[in-house]
């Protein structure tokens, strides 16, 4: 089969070196990619979220089957717009990726089906916002801009002025464009947090092995939000009985609303999990795969990702088997000195052969932000690497990764030092 996949970071490389594992997959390619990706498939510079010429390529090319692994080209009907000229794809159609497009949409499912979530009320009006928070007098309150946002349209507001300045930003001055026009105002939960991604064909839900982010940029859990700075699987936090539970309470019930709403969900389903003390609630959902989970969670995948990819998009998950292998995995996340706020590119990056470390075994590279420029492998990004490592236990594949990521160097290099310090103490 000839594949492409739609996108160009750190998940739709470990989408891509997963993929290249099937027997049936005999040419791969990305569009846009980026300089790692290209030593693992042909390299197309259309936007992702170009739909018509992605649909225009695909359908050039002849491509068999297209992941589309991004969430703007899924909110914006790509999986639609393929399937109209006959090509099958990966991914939900532009009616349930609004799951993840509209919190608005996403937060009304779980209240009309009774799936677990903190208590919420959405506005489009700024001054209303602001006269609900005072009336409450609750903080930390959330605020969340409506539509996609880069992963960067939630605010924690510890007082009154946060509110007023969140509100600034995302309504008045719309910094994250129209997906500003609403706002869902919403409790703050605690509780350790949990990423779970699983496979959906729009009646069956097979969830993946856990996973733990840790967003902040620094040491400590300290700093700003950032995509991701890197990934721990499984979450030990995830017992059996919490996991029976989700599905029971959450997983079920989320596929049974969004099939009875009229737009069954197909594709990789995200569910962004706070184990609450009074249980598990949704934080929020992704319509595809997380990043940088992505890239600890598909290296311990056992079965076949395309067949179980196509099995999503023909409706017979309940008859594939998706398998992880016991053991764990870890990702380090290098990035670019200054990411998440402004940071330089064009840094020549040292330690790497083809893309990849050549003497690390069970350690795998995974491109976010690299370009090729004169031959030479440079940095394009604020992340910039995730450096992958899989092992027996959670401690032997964090100390893979950290030694491995010693091998690789470019200048102003950042990367914690303390990921997956949690998941161990939860694990004494």
């Amino acid at each position: 089969m000839k594949i492409l996949v739609v996108g160009g970071g750190g998940r739709e490389h470990a989408i891509i070196r997963a993929l290249k594992k099937s027997p049936r997959c005999t040419e791969i390619w990305c569009a846009p990619g980026n300089g790692g990706i290209s030593y693992d498939a042909h390299c197309k510079a259309i936007a992702a979220t170009d739909v018509d010429a992605m649909v225009a390529f695909a359908k050039e090319e002849a491509f068999d089957y297209v992941v589309v692994a991004q969430d703007d080209p899924l909110a914006l009907g790509m999986v639609d717009a393929l399937a109209a000229v006959g090509i099958p794809a990966f991914g939900p159609d532009k009616a349930a990726a609004r799951i993840e497009a509209s919190k608005v949409f996403s937060k009304n499912l779980m209240q009309k089906y009774d799936i677990p979530t903190a208590d919420y009320a959405v506005f489009d009006d700024p001054a209303k916002v602001i006269a609900y928070v005072e009336e409450k007098n609750k903080y930390p309150v959330v605020i969340k801009a409506d539509g996609l946002a880069l992963g960067k349209g939630v605010l924690i507001c510890q007082n009154h002025d946060d509110v007023v300045e969140a509100v600034k930003e995302i309504m008045l001055d719309k910094k994250f464009g129209a997906s500003g026009n609403h706002v869902v105002v919403e409790e703050f939960l605690t509780g350790p947090e949990v990423s779970v991604l699983s496979f959906c064909d729009g009646k069956t839900v097979k969830p993946m092995v856990s996973s733990m982010d840790h967003k902040r940029a620094l040491d400590g859990d300290q700093g700003l939000n950032t995509g991701g700075m890197g990934t721990v699987a499984p979450n030990p936090y995830y017992t059996k009985e919490v996991a029976d539970r989700c599905m029971q309470e959450i997983f079920l019930p989320t596929v049974a609303a969004m099939e009875k709403e009229g737009c069954p969900f197909k594709g990789c389903l995200y569910f962004g999990l706070m184990l609450t003390p009074d249980g598990p609630k949704v934080i929020e959902y992704n319509c595809r795969f997380g990043d940088p989970e992505t890239q600890v969670v598909l290296p311990l995948l056992e079965s076949d990702l395309l067949t179980v990819m196509e099995a999503t998009t023909h409706g017979t998950l309940a008859e594939t088997e998706v398998k992880f292998r016991d053991g764990a995995a870890a990702c380090v996340i290098l990035a670019s000195g200054g990411y998440p706020l402004a940071y330089e590119k064009g840094k020549e990056i040292s330690g790497l052969t083809e893309g990849q470390l050549p003497d690390c075994a069970d350690v795998t590279v995974y491109h976010a932000g690299t370009a090729l420029k004169d031959g030479k492998l440079v940095t394009n990004g604020g992340r910039v690497l995730g450096v992958t490592a899989t092992a027996d236990t959670l401690p032997q594949a964090l100390d893979k990764a950290y030694a491995a990521s010693e091998n690789i160097h470019f200048e102003k290099l950042h990367k914690r030092s303390d990921i997956g310090a949690r998941a161990l103490a939860a694990m004494q």
